[in-house]
């Protein structure tokens, strides 16, 4: 493997023409999936009530509506479309980084408003179970979080709401240093969540062109503005959690490319740090950065580097008097005390990956079929040498930690939000396909029915 001098050289691959007719079977028994699990969840939902969502299996209602986003929802669509993968071929580097952010803005803010400004940005974050309602019991940062604790379970003096009770102290903690800096309130909140969330369709480029070759980056690029998860990017909270998840990747994968791992190594390590104190189920975000290791050429350099970044995030909290390990067997017996130990985890273990399926699209659907087929097309000895299989490591690396988290049983519904750190590594694989226009159109088609016919909860 030669190298360059700051990144993997790769040659070019060969993205195969053939494999129509299994993509459309893959991406018929996907739909097949999705409608089974509408279906079966909407009798199980009348008849029993316990799945606990509105529009099974997602979170929502079904309410065709229009909105003042939509024009604009509809202009990118198309522009993504007709020029998308044109721009990605023939834009510099660092300009195309910033299209592909700019594109992402704004499709994520145009999907938003469909719903309107109210209830699509400035009302999502100030609901019941969400962060905005405790902000003023933050006052001394340091107090409340020795007695977070204390407020996790339902049966506890002013325990706190869904969200807050199920997520390490991070979560609210940013809404609450927005406030602290005079960005407080839903707008804000939301605006936040937007613009940091829609960076990590910048980190996961930033990625692949160093384990997998700047070729299929390019070629992922497109897909990346118009997918469906944009639906729950803007402005669920989760969007934040997975540019932080994503850009610790990135750093890590500059680090074991590149000839100065100290610092992008300490990055990434403080950055992990703070993904696991902003979601409990964001340790399994391990699983990819063990790919990105086996995938670098400097696999041990930076593990120093990047042990010392990821202390100082547990340490700060510790100091503080926050104890992660007992607040997460609280949560445990608190998820178990509302909705999570009502909802049926044979439903849910299914059901969620119909969710996924309408996160990500057909396109990742084929996508991830023919990567599913590199690995015995190419052998093993080309698993960690050739651009492809490189890209399927890192891309399966991803649906392991899906899959592990929808085997726990605590992921029964909502994944549709709490995935999408997971769920934005599987994009790439859309790299593979031949004719990217037309799986663009169905990304983009895809995205534009679910956010105007059914009311998403988050």
């Amino acid at each position: 493997m030669k190298r360059t001098s700051d990144r993997t050289d790769l040659r070019a691959p060969a993205v195969r023409p053939g494999g129509a007719k299994a993509d459309a079977c893959a991406v018929a028994a996907a739909a097949l999936l999705v409608l089974a699990a509408a279906l079966i969840g909407t009798h199980l939902q009348n008849r029993y009530g316990t799945l606990r969502v509105g529009w099974p299996p997602l979170v929502g209602q079904w309410m065709p509506h229009l909105g003042p986003g939509t024009p604009a929802a509809l202009a990118v669509a198309v522009a993504v479309v007709a020029y998308g993968p044109g721009v990605a071929a023939r834009l510099p580097w660092r300009p195309l980084l910033l299209a592909v952010w700019g594109g992402a803005l704004a499709w994520t803010w145009s999907l938003a408003l469909v719903d309107g400004w109210q209830r699509g940005v400035a009302g999502r974050l100030t609901t019941r179970h969400e962060y905005l309602q405790v902000i003023d019991r933050f006052q001394d940062i340091p107090a409340t979080l020795r007695d977070f604790h204390a407020h996790i379970l339902i049966g506890a003096p002013e325990n706190w709401p869904a969200h807050v009770a199920g997520h390490p102290p991070g979560a609210t903690l940013t809404f609450v240093l927005l406030d602290r800096i005079g960005l407080g309130g839903g707008a804000w909140a939301g605006a936040f969540v937007v613009t940091a969330g829609t960076t990590a369709a910048v980190a996961v480029l930033v990625t692949v062109r160093r384990l997998a070759g700047e070729d299929l980056a390019r070629r992922a690029a497109p897909f990346l503005v118009p997918a469906p998860a944009a639906v729950w990017t803007g402005t669920s909270a989760d969007g934040w959690f997975a540019a932080v998840a994503a850009w610790a990747l990135a750093l890590l994968a500059l680090a074991v490319t590149g000839r100065r791992p100290a610092w992008t190594g300490f990055g990434a390590g403080l950055l992990f740090g703070l993904t696991v104190y902003l979601s409990y189920g964001l340790t399994l975000i391990a699983v990819t950065a063990a790919a990105v290791l086996l995938l670098g050429v400097r696999r041990l350099r930076p593990l120093p580097y990047a042990a010392a970044g990821f202390l100082v995030v547990p340490v700060v909290f510790a100091a503080l008097g926050f104890d992660w390990w007992e607040a997460y067997r609280l949560l445990v017996t608190r998820y178990y005390q509302g909705a999570g130990g009502v909802r049926p985890y044979g439903y849910w273990v299914w059901a969620n990956l119909a969710c996924t399926v309408l996160v990500v699209g057909p396109a990742t659907v084929a996508g991830l079929r023919r990567g599913g087929a590199e690995p015995v097309r190419s052998g093993r000895a080309a698993l960690l040498r050739d651009p492809v299989p490189r890209l399927v490591l890192l891309v399966g690396s991803a649906l392991l930690a899906l899959l592990v988290a929808d085997l726990s049983g605590m992921s029964k519904a909502e994944t549709e939000r709490i995935w999408l750190p997971f769920a934005l590594w599987l994009l790439p694989a859309c790299a593979l396909l031949p004719g990217p226009r037309g799986w663009l159109a169905g990304q983009a088609a895809l995205a534009l029915l679910l956010n105007h016919l059914v009311l998403t909860g988050w």
